[in-house]
């Protein structure tokens, strides 16, 4: 009996090469140290796995070259059974590049003029935000009109985008919060 022998190079492979898998690697591993580059403030609000999140705060606490790269390594390999694009997707956000967060702070900016320029505003912002002190955003438009007409730095008017801002990121998470009741 006569075995045939086959020749493997006549199977295509379809997976990808040992090069782009190093790349992926390599960007898993990026992607890590962007995690270990933020505050633990930060990072709490981030929705990552409970090893991965105390992995990336003990790379945060290593101050030894060596201790501190097999900590990005054993980083990188926790990386490879998570979903990045979400981690992607907030750090993004946290540097303001993404199209959402510059489209927010568009949006914010012009509920700010608008404030300025007609108080009727507030009735809108304290219809879309309950949380909202009105009457220290009243006080904060009125010492915004008086710095424009003055001249003055515009302090008042940078703490109505803070304030706008704030309110905004807080029903961010109270929809986000509704809309996962398991948490």
């Amino acid at each position: 009996m006569e075995t045939q022998l086959t020749d493997q190079d006549d199977v295509p492979y379809d997976g990808p090469s040992k090069s782009q898998r190093k790349r992926d690697s390599a960007a898993l591993q990026d992607l890590g140290e962007q995690l270990v580059a933020l505050s633990s403030d930060r990072l709490k609000k981030m929705d990552l796995p409970e090893n991965l999140y105390d992995a990336v705060r003990e790379a945060q606490r290593i101050t030894s070259h060596e201790g501190r790269r097999r900590q990005m390594q054993f980083i990188g390999k926790l990386m490879r059974s998570v979903d990045p694009a979400p981690i992607r997707a907030v750090l993004d956000e946290v540097r303001g590049v993404s199209a959402a967060a510059t489209a927010r702070m568009h949006r914010l900016e012009r509920q700010r003029t608008r404030l300025l320029a007609d108080e009727s505003v507030l009735g809108e912002i304290a219809r879309d935000y309950p949380a909202v002190d009105l009457k220290y955003l009243r006080q904060m438009r009125r010492n915004a009109l008086k710095e424009q007409e003055q001249g003055k730095p515009p302090r008042a008017y940078r703490e109505i985008f803070r304030i706008l801002r704030d309110l905004d990121a807080g029903a961010a998470e109270d929809s986000a919060a509704a809309d996962n009741p398991e948490e």
